[in-house]
């Protein structure tokens, strides 16, 4: 793994983000208070098998079919789940969906979520729209002392534009450290490193690549800080505009979320009618 911070592509620090619209009301930091959160207001249920060989086979051809069924269907319908019981989240704007787990909490698709510079909180690092958070009060903290408590996430994804990028795996490897880096280390650059793009297929056939980025040494500021790490997968929507899914999250604690449950998320991307928006902006 490579520190994407020091390629000679990227001088002088993170990938600049894409425009994005300023923040009409501004919200509480990420571990500080002075990290600002901007808003704009605007699986299948495992089958039980006997221990009998011919029990197993059976059952795995059966969850097979359902979740091909599962796959068609919301095709047809992109706001039925593909996860039975799990919640699907509609992004509009940018004409995509995908499920998460019945504890999640899901935005509106208007909300706009980000993070700011620490030492500018006008400049926008990252964000993205139609959220949803997972354990969204997972850690609270008075940083300045001044009685304004600040709420912490344990993990969060979304979609965005990707105005800029070259392609699918551009997207990736720009945004998935960008994430890890605003969200969590912050002045630090050096202690982000990400994998290589991975080209990746959903269920509903959906292609593009992704990029897991993570830190490793990230500064413990307050009880709430430390490491995390982000996984952005590039895609095209319907009108063949660049997109990307992204989730972040802690690592290194009780109840983070796993690789399996990041990757059975992100296997649900998919499209969902046309784009509203015209093309640029998270």
């Amino acid at each position: 793994m490579q520190n994407p911070y020091h390629r000679p592509d990227h001088p002088g620090g993170p990938y600049p983000p894409p425009p994005f619209p300023q923040p009409q009301e501004p919200g509480v930091g990420r571990r500080t208070g002075r990290r600002r959160l901007a808003a704009a207001i605007c699986a299948l249920t495992a089958l039980a098998v006997a221990a009998a060989a011919t029990g197993v086979v059976l059952g795995v051809r059966e969850n097979r079919e359902r979740a091909s069924a599962a796959a068609a269907a919301s095709a047809a319908d992109p706001t039925r789940p593909l996860v039975a019981g799990w919640k699907t989240v509609l992004n509009p704007k940018h004409g995509t969906a995908f499920d998460v787990p019945p504890g999640w909490e899901v935005l509106e698709p208007q909300v706009f979520s980000g993070y700011a510079d620490d030492k500018d909180p006008e400049n926008l690092l990252i964000g993205h729209t139609a959220p949803a958070f997972y354990k969204s009060q997972w850690c609270s903290i008075d940083a300045n002392g001044d009685g304004q408590v600040t709420d912490v996430r344990l993990a969060s994804t979304g979609t965005k534009g990707a105005g800029g990028a070259k392609d699918p795996a551009d997207i990736a490897v720009k945004e998935a450290p960008t994430w890890v880096y605003a969200v969590y280390t912050q002045p630090d650059k050096s202690v982000v490193t990400a994998d290589k793009p991975v080209e990746y297929t959903t269920k509903s056939g959906l292609r593009g690549s992704y990029v897991r980025a993570r830190s490793s040494g990230a500064r413990r500021t307050d009880r709430c800080a430390g490491d995390g790490q982000a996984v952005v997968f590039g895609f095209k929507n319907s009108r063949g505009d660049l997109v990307s899914w992204d989730f972040y999250g802690r690592t290194g604690v009780p109840g983070a979320v796993d690789d399996a449950l990041i990757m059975r998320i992100l296997s649900t991307v998919r499209l969902a009618g046309d784009p509203k928006d015209p093309g640029t902006g998270p």
